[in-house]
């Protein structure tokens, strides 16, 4: 199984883990943030397209 690092304590840790075990440093859920970013920025091209 992938690994990643903790950048808390840098211990490896399971790479579908939302926490870390060791010092409980919770993990971003990536894909959310990156559809919430698409969303803002297709938002701001559509608004800048009607101005």
């Amino acid at each position: 199984m992938k690994k990643k690092e903790c950048p808390s304590c840098a211990m490896e840790v399971d790479s579908g883990a939302k926490e870390c075990p060791i010092c409980g440093y919770e993990f971003a859920n990536t894909s959310a943030s990156l559809k919430l970013i698409a969303l803002l920025l297709a938002l701001l091209f559509l608004l800048f397209m009607l101005l």
